[in-house]
């Protein structure tokens, strides 16, 4: 294999400011603009990760004064994404008044419960950790990014040594502190004592640049980054990792074992808590994946805690040769391997805790780094479990940086401890909103692109469940896709366009929501046909067809889904989307009607099956529904109208009369019968009916 540095293959970060844009803008416009600007380029800094402040001089609302009102991100938050409402605003000269409140490191934390009452003009937006470190700096503007080139050179042995011969002076040094208040002040010694800097790395964990307007700030937070790029790529002497061990596998090779893989591990890591997946087979982590130097590394964990809170104390290396790739081997092992890991983890909580210190948390790793084919990142929800892998690949670039030119050291155990477990943090995660009713679950939805299978998707999202959404229309599903991203955002979900007839790609179907997300949980099966014709009419390829659609590929999806469900462990839930008329025959419809009687008595069979797994098969039993309905739509609005001699618009005002309850059923009532079936709330029901039909006699189940 190849080594390649990468540090080495990328462009120049150009400066995206544009005078004429800014001209327009006022103080803290000019500071979102210059956040957004950094936020866009995840070398200056990672998701969720960087601050950026401005001391502005504005009128108090109080007394019309001016006063100096320091704007600076809030807790929470992207600076890519970041809106003016996503900044704190705070009174400088009581920001300053604080001072005399502090009473030294050991009580630092009692500083941030002052924060809040240095509001300005009463902003709801809470005050982050990070407040004191650009309140105190003596600038008018101040980033603090963690680019993985300047937290190479933090994360290096000699870091001190090299900042100085780097920077020549331009930038101060601090060693490793653990941010708050404390750091705040020695922050502002530095940068009084200093004027001529441009800014001070800290030890471990980042940057911090100011500027006297917000683009000469915003220039030298590039102009330092690209700086640490630019030497560090001419002055890695050291082979990436210690040189190549492995060859990595082809990369349909790679994607077919995590997808064999994913659904096994999420089932042994979500006892406790439902987790959702992600791999990366990225160029970065292959590199380190398949490196001499992977397990001395992984072991040291991360350095900068952004990092480190995302990503935990050190990966879990999985036992894997690609040489010899024996995925039997690789699963024999992992339960003791796991077993393992757990016990370091709450071996390393004992060893750490204070007096005052949380019980220990969930001690399964979030990284997993397999030989030769990449990594996967487990968390509670898809993008947290995403971002995760993205800060894991900042620590790998952060490391091949830092031993490429010195020697890199990881965040000393304890420091680790204190920050993952520090009480604020804690804290912060009790104020987290209770967990929607499907976080965690994955649901695949055939027959997503029409309408009920969007509004099942739909129900389904806002109840914290990722979708994969299936249709034999490409072009309506990417449709579909693009109405429900907007609900759920891009991570939640995924569609792959497959006829569930074949074998074939019903498998595919089922390998790519195990490799998207994890595994399955919720199956709702809902592709549909419809067809009319008197018996004699009854063509056999109809017949066939119907058979094919509602009866073999509900077969087919379902007992693929089964197998999965069954590897998790996990139970799970199956809902077919079946029909009034697999209860109640209609004259006209033969081949239509035994295929949907055929859809329920499967589904009774697999509840059977499923009960000692814990999977549940219900039926939710639709009539009528016309609104939204792809299927009447075409040919079947016709043809039902001709057998109940009336005009084909007449339609949905035929059916709404002949309901006992005189009301139309609408694709959204189809959703609340399939979510209240998939919930908790269900949990005690498998192999039963509800007809959502306004009341049909005949279809009264017995």
């Amino acid at each position: 294999m190849t080594v390649v540095n990468e540090s080495k293959q990328k462009a120049a970060i150009a400066s995206l400011w544009d005078d004429s844009a800014a001209a327009t803008m006022s103080e803290p416009e000019l500071l979102l603009y210059r956040s957004n600007l950094l936020g866009s380029d995840l070398r200056i800094t990672n998701f969720g990760g960087g601050n950026t402040s401005a001391k502005v001089s504005m009128p108090d609302p109080l007394t019309g004064g001016q006063v100096e009102v320091l704007w600076v991100k809030g807790s929470g938050g992207d600076l890519g994404s970041i809106k003016m409402d996503g900044f704190s605003t705070l009174y400088m000269d009581k920001l300053n008044a604080l001072k005399q409140r502090y009473r030294g490191l050991e009580l630092e934390d009692e500083m941030v419960a002052y924060l809040p009452h240095c509001t300005f003009n009463l902003n709801p937006r809470a005050a982050s950790i990070d407040t004191p470190l650009h309140a105190y700096i003596d600038r008018k503007h101040v980033d603090h990014m963690h680019p993985d080139s300047v937290i190479a050179i933090a994360a290096c042995a000699n870091s001190k040594a090299l900042t100085e011969t780097i920077f020549e002076g331009e930038l101060g040094w601090l060693p490793w502190q653990r941010p708050g208040y404390d750091l705040g002040l020695k922050l502002e010694a530095v940068s009084k004592a200093q004027p001529g800097l441009k800014g001070i790395i800290l030890e471990g964990h980042g940057l911090f640049t100011w500027g006297d307007t917000a683009k000469s700030c915003y220039e030298t937070t590039l102009a330092i980054i690209q700086r640490a790029e630019s030497w560090l790529a001419a002055n890695s002497k050291q082979p990436s990792f210690g040189g190549a061990r492995f060859t990595a596998l082809p990369a349909d090779e790679r994607a077919a074992l995590a997808t064999r893989l994913m659904p096994l591990l999420r089932g042994k890591i979500s006892k406790d808590e439902y987790k959702l997946g992600h791999f990366d087979d990225s160029d970065a982590v292959l590199e380190f994946v398949c490196s001499n130097d992977l397990a001395p590394l992984a072991a040291l964990g991360t350095s900068c805690p952004d990092h480190f809170l995302r990503t935990k104390i050190r990966p879990f290396l999985i036992d894997f040769d690609p040489a010899n790739p024996d995925f039997d081997r690789l699963v024999n092992g992992l339960d003791h391997a796991l077993a393992a890991y757990r016990a370091d983890y709450t071996a390393y909580h004992e060893r750490c805790k204070r007096d005052n210190s949380p019980a220990v948390r969930d001690a399964n790793p979030i990284i997993y780094l397999i030989p030769g084919v990449g990594m996967l990142s487990f968390a509670k929800d898809k993008a947290t479990a995403r971002i995760a892998g993205e800060f894991y690949v900042n620590a790998i670039n952060v490391m091949r940086g830092a031993n490429g030119v010195d020697t890199y050291v990881g965040l000393p155990e304890q420091e680790a401890f204190d920050i993952e477990y520090w009480l604020l943090e804690e804290a912060k995660l009790q104020r987290m909103p209770k967990p929607k009713s499907l976080a965690g679950r994955i649901a695949l939805v055939t027959g997503g692109a029409g309408g009920i299978g969007q509004a099942v998707a739909r129900q389904l999202l806002q109840e914290g469940a990722c979708v994969m959404l299936t249709d034999i229309d490409a072009e309506a599903l990417a449709e579909a896709h693009a109405s429900l991203v907007k609900v759920a955002g891009k991570d939640n979900v995924a569609t792959i366009a497959a006829n569930i007839t074949s074998e074939k790609g019903v498998d595919g179907i089922l390998e790519a929501a195990a490799l998207r997300f994890g595994g399955i949980d919720l199956l709702v099966s809902n592709a549909g046909i419809a067809s009319s014709a008197a018996l004699e009419d009854t063509t056999l390829e109809s017949w066939e067809r119907n058979q094919a659609i509602l009866s073999t590929g509900y077969f087919l999806v379902s007992r693929a889904s089964f197998r999965i469900m069954k590897q998790q462990q996990l139970g799970g839930s199956m809902v077919f989307v079946a029909s009034k008329n697999g209860l109640v025959a209609s004259a006209g419809a033969s081949a239509y009607c035994t295929a949907k009687a055929a859809e329920i008595h499967l589904a009774r069979c697999i509840a059977l099956e499923g009960a000692p797994h814990g999977i549940r098969v219900n039926v939710v039993n639709p009539d009528a529904v016309i609104k939204g309905s792809r299927i009447w739509d075409g040919k079947w609005k016709e043809e039902r109208a001709a057998s109940n001699k009336i005009e084909a618009d007449d339609v949905e005002d035929f059916y709404r009369k002949r309901s006992m309850l005189k009301l139309s059923v609408l694709p959204e009532d189809i959703a609340e019968a399939v979510y209240f079936l998939s919930s908790s709330k269900a949990g005690k029901s498998t192999g039963n009916i509800i007809n959502v039909d306004a009341g049909n006699a005949a279809a009264f189940t017995r």
